[in-house]
């Protein structure tokens, strides 16, 4: 099988030696997206409900790229640092897949996210249509 990547200018660059998503056969793997300003590369300011957003748009930038939107996402995994949050990110979440078929999804609370983030997000989407 051939693993492509996939890059998108309109989502932040990889903080480290990863690709921003592969995709391999009918699968692409989108990788934890942190809310990050592609132009500046900073964390984005503001509160929570910001930040969670500005991860699911930098997800949303890439599968555009890779020729596919929020009907593809068949799995969502979503990283915070604090599970108090669980019900701002679900809002906010329901912007971007607003149902009534929702990807399976998987939410968990981590010590530590890189930059000090509070919110991170990954998802797989499926590629092969018909």
């Amino acid at each position: 099988m051939q693993v492509e990547p996939v890059r998108s200018d309109s989502a932040p660059q990889p903080v480290g030696p990863y690709s921003q998503a592969v995709k391999a056969g009918c699968l692409v793997f989108v990788s934890g997206q942190i809310p990050l300003d592609p132009a500046t590369g900073r964390v984005v300011e503001g509160g929570f409900k910001e930040r969670a957003r500005r991860a699911l748009q930098n997800v949303m930038a890439i599968l555009e790229a890779a020729g596919l939107g929020p009907g593809d996402v068949v799995k969502v995994t979503v990283y915070l640092t604090d599970i108090s949050r669980f019900k701002e990110f679900n809002e906010v979440y329901q912007e971007f897949f607003p149902g009534p078929a929702y990807p399976a999804r998987a939410v968990v609370q981590v010590a530590a996210l890189p930059l000090g983030v509070d919110v991170e997000v990954e998802a797989v989407a499926y590629a092969c249509k018909g």
